[in-house]
């Protein structure tokens, strides 16, 4: 892969953590108009699916190889539900600092997911890099944390679904997949939240305009950019720095709320931002060395992730 690639496959993650970042801040506003978490969760993905497969079939994506579907719908229906499913529970029972911090645990089991599964050796630069992200988000984030056993098993478990989640499909979603992969992975979790609303029997949907506005944004911005760009991205550099580059999210949350919630800025969130910033530095340049001089030796990747 050259420089450009490299560069591309960082920028692509970057955005994505950014997508991601502004999606409490647009949660806040559908709750404050009314809508319920459930009803949140299936209007995104239900939306954000239908809006990502018809860019896909406009744009004849190329799809997934045929083998791979069962997988993409289990990771859909189970893995990215299980995620936000066990994460906004878990916000019940525990703060959102100490839920957050839990769940940005998932880069390095990443790391070590990827040694143990796939083989690949994180260098001492990641390693380091890892560390620098980790510490930041832990400024940024905050030790003030309160919850209950509870609560903190199921930001874990979060952690953990999510980390498995990415390693697996990092070996089945590709630069060229990207697109038509997300919308089956977002449309198959649709389907298991619709489940959910139908034994339930709640729907609660958004009351003002500002709650609709917010809504759509979560399906758009926060889940047809942010998955797509998370894949084209994760193509190009792997999931062990893709994870790395995510831990951007908390912070673009906090500058987020600084910026349209009016909440205050702590010394300690600008020093989490330089740590996360600089751990994002020191292994984009790992990757262009990589990229230019072949060093660092990667494994390759399987032919469905080309």
């Amino acid at each position: 892969m050259n420089d450009s690639g490299t560069w591309v496959g960082y920028a692509l993650t970057a955005l994505s953590a950014c997508c991601f970042g502004f999606m409490p801040v647009f949660a806040r506003i559908a709750y404050a108009s009314g809508c319920d978490t459930s009803t949140l969760l299936l209007i995104r993905f239900s939306l954000g699916g239908l809006f990502l497969a018809a860019i896909s079939a406009a744009r004849h994506a190329a799809l997934p190889p045929r083998p791979t579907w069962p997988v993409l719908f289990l990771l859909g229906f189970f893995g990215y539900t299980g995620t936000s499913f066990c994460y906004f529970t878990a916000l019940k029972y525990a703060s959102a600092s100490l839920v957050s911090l839990l769940l940005y645990t998932y880069p390095a089991l990443v790391t070590l997911f990827s040694l143990v599964f796939t083989g690949e050796r994180p260098t001492l630069s990641t390693l380091a890099s890892l560390v620098c992200a980790l510490s930041g988000c832990v400024l940024v984030i905050g030790l003030d944390g309160q919850g209950e056993p509870k609560g903190v098993a199921l930001a874990l478990t979060a952690a953990l679904v999510y980390s498995l989640y990415i390693i697996i499909s990092s070996r089945i979603v590709g630069k060229k997949t990207a697109m038509a992969s997300s919308a089956s992975i977002i449309l198959s979790s649709s389907v298991a939240y619709g489940l959910m609303s139908a034994i339930t029997g709640t729907l609660q949907l958004p009351k003002t305009l500002s709650g609709v506005a917010a809504v759509i944004a979560i399906a758009l911005l926060s889940t047809v950019i942010a998955f797509w760009s998370f894949f084209a991205g994760m193509g190009r550099i792997g999931a062990t720095k893709a994870s790395l580059v995510s831990t951007l999210e908390p912070l673009v949350t906090v500058l987020s709320a600084l910026l349209f919630l009016g909440e205050r800025l702590a010394f300690s969130t600008l020093a989490g931002g330089f740590l996360i910033i600089a751990a994002l530095v020191v292994s984009g340049l790992e990757g262009v060395l990589k990229a230019k001089y072949g060093r660092l030796s990667e494994p390759r990747a399987s032919e469905n992730t080309r």
